[in-house]
């Protein structure tokens, strides 16, 4: 029983460019390399972001500011959008984004004192800022503050100290 030839796809293998073989094969004479210049040199290689003498782009862009690492990013909601939920709601992060009020249920969560609401709720986020809290108490709601980290499990032996 003899084995079946295994080939490459058709038009997926193709011979190399052969340079330098006369005028009648399309790259005699310069070699595809054109007249003069920096690339129709010998040892001529160009890194790939090379712009051949134009002022590079990492150059031409504007470097302004900074961007802390440690810096910290929440997804805001509004009193105003809480204004919609009924009385006695308790709302989580995964509430909001299941509303389409965020986009990451993961992600941290700060509630903004922008609006007013007369129903009293119950609402968990990462941050509220000072007129957010006072208004969502004073209509009667609660607020849960949730932590910014999740807290992580430490193996048993590390807290074993002989």
């Amino acid at each position: 029983m003899s084995s079946p030839r295994i080939s490459p796809a058709e038009g997926s293998r193709k011979s190399r460019k052969r340079v330098g073989r006369g005028r009648s094969s399309g790259l005699g004479k310069t070699s595809g390399r054109g007249h003069k210049g920096q690339g129709a040199r010998s040892g001529s290689k160009k890194r790939s972001w090379f712009e051949g003498g134009q002022m590079p782009l990492q150059r031409r862009i504007p470097k302004r500011g900074f961007t802390p690492r440690s810096r910290t990013v929440y997804q805001t909601v509004n009193l105003a959008t809480l204004a919609q939920v009924e009385k006695g709601a308790t709302l989580s992060p995964a509430d909001l984004a299941g509303k389409g009020w965020i986009k990451k249920a993961d992600g941290l969560v700060k509630i903004l004192g922008d609006g007013d609401i007369e129903t009293p709720f119950t609402i968990s986020a990462h941050a509220f800022s000072k007129s957010a809290a006072e208004k969502i108490q004073k209509a009667g709601g609660t607020v849960n503050l949730l932590p910014r980290f999740p807290a992580r499990d430490t193996p048993s032996s590390a807290t074993d100290a002989v």
